[in-house]
């Protein structure tokens, strides 16, 4: 079985919103609040471009 990067890069690219560890991490790394990164989620979706998008509006 070949191993590759294909479903981690998948799961980089997105915010688990009920995943506390991801809310913190967006969140210092953005400069914000978890409520602020769990708001921006569900306006945009889960897309972590999208989010970071919303989050430096």
């Amino acid at each position: 079985m070949a191993t590759t990067s294909r479903g981690r890069a998948q799961d980089r690219a997105r915010v688990a919103g009920g995943q506390d560890h991801e809310v913190r991490y967006e969140a210092r790394k953005e400069g914000v609040s978890k409520d602020e990164v769990k708001a921006a989620v569900k306006r945009v979706g889960n897309s972590r471009k999208k989010v970071e998008a919303d989050l430096k509006d």
